[in-house]
């Protein structure tokens, strides 16, 4: 096959930044839904996809789609798809993840178990055989079903694209890579600019930052479950796709990003990721209280993921943090300010009405994006 669809996931309310990164990589759009989009491209795209997408969760590989308001009906469509063309004869296959909205078909572990047998089903006629040893490669199955329309793809990420594997010391809290890069292409920061996150954590969206202005892409440095798949995506695939991401990077690139925390624990926790990210050059971390916020220059962009204070005791201490964020914003020249939150007064605390919004769901937390320009 020359020609494969295939379905990018991401948090909600960042359909757009995705789509955006998709066709910056040459590939058509097929569709763009709540929460994912769909494209199409060659058998290469597989491994440009997990590369270089920032923004995606994972990378699927669309077997099919089709209707069912029953578990028959089920049940008849997934052995109907071409199951042959995509899994190998000793594959190991199993549905991984079932999600259902709006859908007569709700339950997750009935779906997962009455498709599983239909896969063998599927299987067995591919094959012409009775019996499979699944001792093969790994080919995880995840279908999403929104108001009765099944739609089935290959995993071929496995772990998270979240997951860059530079992040091995975390804050209480952290920010997935993944959303911290969107919030940053949703600005207009760019790699000459200043960049301050006076809340870091762990380093999270200081790090995304540097990997941005250096070109650095995201998958570079780490395995994806679809690279033994070569009936589909040959290997020379991503040796090609991370040549290609290495001849783009440019790690000499100079920037003035900064991130401040007032946990010791956390500056050097986001130094030793940085470390592993290889951007610690790049950077400069600093234990600073937020009513230390300042800078000489003009034109910066702060960008940063300030306490939601998800328990009560945290949460009284908010009017005064967001309050200091605020008065320090006012101090600093010409500049503007991103930030998200799921606090719900933060406009009030800051002192200011933001210039924009943006609903932004963090995992099922409803989240704003404020911009102050």
């Amino acid at each position: 096959m020359d020609r494969f669809e295939y379905i990018a996931p991401c948090h909600f309310g960042l359909e757009a930044v995705l789509k955006r990164e998709i066709t910056d990589l040459g590939y058509e759009i097929v569709a763009v839904e709540d929460g994912r989009v769909t494209f199409a491209g060659d058998a290469p795209a597989i491994c440009r996809a997990n590369v270089f997408l920032r923004t995606a969760e994972r990378v699927l590989l669309k077997v099919g789609s089709f209707h069912a308001e029953t578990y028959e009906e089920l049940f008849q469509g997934t052995k109907a798809l071409p199951w042959g063309e995509y899994l190998p004869k000793n594959a190991k296959f199993w549905v991984a993840k079932a999600t259902s909205v709006k859908s007569r078909l709700f339950s997750p572990s009935d779906i997962q178990s009455v498709m599983k047998k239909a896969m063998v089903e599927g299987m067995k006629t591919s094959y012409r055989a009775d019996w499979f040893s699944e001792t093969g490669d790994p080919y995880p199955v995840r279908v999403s079903l929104m108001k009765d329309e099944v739609t089935v793809g290959l995993d071929t990420t496995g772990e998270s694209l979240h997951k860059r594997g530079y992040r091995r010391l975390t804050a209480k809290a952290p920010i997935a890579e993944n959303l911290a890069a969107a919030l940053i292409m949703l600005t207009p920061w760019k790699q000459d600019r200043i960049l301050v996150d006076p809340f870091c954590g762990s380093g999270t969206i200081p790090i995304e930052a540097a990997l941005m202005a250096a070109n650095v892409a995201p998958g570079m440095n780490r395995d994806f479950t679809a690279q033994n798949w070569a009936h589909i995506a040959e290997k020379k695939c991503w040796y090609r796709a991370v040549d290609e991401a290495e001849a783009l990077a440019d790690r000499n690139v100079k920037t003035d990003i900064q991130g401040y925390d007032i946990d010791d624990r956390m500056v050097a926790a986001a130094r030793e990721n940085a470390k592993l990210a290889g951007v610690d050059h790049l950077i400069h971390f600093q234990r600073r209280d937020v009513s230390d916020l300042s800078h000489p220059k003009k034109y910066g962009f702060i960008i940063t993921n300030p306490p939601y204070g998800e328990r009560l005791e945290d949460k009284r201490n908010l009017p005064k943090l967001y309050g200091m964020l605020g008065e320090r914003y006012r101090m600093l020249d010409s500049w503007s300010m991103y930030l998200i939150t799921a606090y719900e007064r933060a406009e009030q605390a800051i002192g200011r009405k933001a210039d924009k919004n943006r609903k932004i769901y963090n995992g099922m937390m409803k989240t704003y994006f404020y911009q102050f320009q």
